[in-house]
């Protein structure tokens, strides 16, 4: 059968699901963009809350003695535990992205993401140490599943060449900085303030709320032709078991921290440490090798690599607001204003408050230079010397202060409003770069070299 005919025939046994599939696309009720928008980015703010809420609270949990509610461990031992959970969670979104391209769906992948992940957050809201261990290892498998694939279902909401697509990613991700702000504040002012179970728990409901909607709201959603295609195209290859061990060794990664506790956590930690940083080089070596990669988008893998350096790097830095600057807003930060002593927490709120005031003031800037704005390489260079700026305001805090006397605010204030600053202008950047220099996704089988059906 000629392709031409088999992407026909596709076509007319699930003509129901193309033309749900056009009608989600063509509609104008939420502000002019899809009603499909709206279900994702009430999603996607849950997910941030419930995320960010938790995020904010995890290592403080874990360094805070027993007789408060913690798990008194050692505050090195807990900044590992928490650079290792942030980087298997984007070590398993390659694996979730995977399984969203090639076995479930995006709607599926996401639907059981944010189950696992609520799931995840309820076992972290029972007050022993084993419930913290098995929620923290399905929190970070559900996120490797729900992550990468929401983003994916805003662009199956617009057709090719559709212009409302920029302006409808801006508005997802204006959702994603209301959550990233109220996470903190609610779960960080109940983890502080009353039990750090009763934050965990907070994040749950955040979870199940976005759930919820998620689901009530399906039918307004687009991508229904790609998921049959995936689904019937699915075969159980060594791809499939690859992934499925990863998925596993996930699963025995939470084991395993529940059984060594204290003895071989640092080791393991090490080993996590290696491993997030070998698989990505892996796979840039893989797609450069694939001979689905067109020779331009293998001569584009070079700048994309070096790219994915700077993301990286930047990254590290961020994900101090939950470790490293963390501490020092607990320990070391006056945190009282007119004589209320807040939680130290609220300040990783304040990235997300930048964000949302000075996302349009860069999408006017950019437009106003139109062809004088920087190259996307120098975008990505400023965020990170911004995101490098915010540690200098602190160190510089830290040795005006002195030693025995605690930090001002504004000093802390200061440092989050440069690192706010420059994820805002690297993450866009890096994002709007990656479109275009990454090898585009391949349809399933048997259209990886001819037009997919849903086209």
């Amino acid at each position: 059968m000629a392709k031409s005919d088999e992407i026909e025939n596709f076509r007319k046994q699930h003509k129901t699901e193309l033309k749900a599939d056009r009608a989600a696309r063509a509609d104008t009720s939420f502000f002019g963009h899809p009603q499909g928008l709206a279900t994702l980015f009430g999603l996607e703010l849950w997910e941030r809350f419930s995320y960010l809420g938790f995020q904010a609270i995890l290592a403080l949990y874990f360094a805070d003695a027993i007789a408060n509610g913690g798990l008194g461990y050692e505050k090195t031992t807990a900044s590992s535990v928490f650079a290792a959970y942030g980087a298997l969670v984007y070590l398993l979104a390659i694996a979730g992205a995977w399984i969203a391209d090639r076995i479930s769906g995006t709607y599926r992948a996401v639907l059981w993401g944010g189950t696992i992940i609520a799931a995840g957050h309820i076992f972290m809201g029972i007050p022993r140490e084993f419930a913290t261990w098995i929620g923290l290892a399905l929190i970070i498998i559900g996120t490797g599943l729900l992550k990468p694939n929401v983003s994916t279902m805003v662009g199956e909401l617009y057709e090719k060449g559709d212009n409302r697509r920029d302006a409808g990613f801006s508005i997802y991700y204006s959702g994603i900085n209301i959550g990233a702000f109220l996470g903190p504040i609610v779960a960080g002012w109940l983890g502080q303030k009353i039990d750090w179970h009763w934050g965990f728990a907070a994040a749950a409901v955040g979870m199940i709320l976005g759930l919820i909607q998620y689901v009530a709201g399906r039918k307004h959603l687009a991508g229904r032709m790609r998921a049959a295609a995936v689904q019937e195209t699915f075969t159980r290859d060594k791809n499939f078991y690859l992934t499925i061990g990863i998925v596993t060794a996930g699963f025995a990664v939470g084991i395993i921290f529940a059984l060594t506790a204290h003895n071989g956590l640092n080791q393991l930690i090490n080993i996590i440490t290696g491993v997030t940083a070998i698989v990505p080089a892996v796979f840039l070596i893989y797609m450069y090798r694939s001979k689905r990669v067109t020779d331009t988008e293998r001569r584009n893998l070079a700048p994309y690599s070096l790219l994915l350096i700077a993301l990286v790097a930047y990254n590290l830095m961020y994900f101090q607001t939950g470790n490293t600057l963390n501490f020092l807003a607990l320990e070391q930060t006056n945190n009282t204003l007119l004589g209320y002593e807040y939680p130290s927490t609220w300040y990783i709120a304040l990235t997300a408050i930048v964000e949302i005031a000075m996302g349009p003031v860069l999408a006017w800037l950019w437009i106003k230079l139109g062809s004088r704005q920087p190259h996307v390489a120098a975008k990505v260079g400023i965020g990170t010397v911004l995101g490098g700026t915010a540690f200098v305001i602190i160190a510089l805090g830290s040795w005006t202060t002195g030693t025995g006397t605690l930090i001002p605010a504004l000093w802390v204030v200061a440092c989050y409003i440069f690192l706010g600053l420059g994820d805002l202008v690297l993450q866009t950047s890096g994002m709007s770069a990656t479109t275009k220099l990454a090898p585009a996704p391949s349809p399933p089988k048997p259209w990886h070299y001819g037009s997919p059906p849903w086209h």
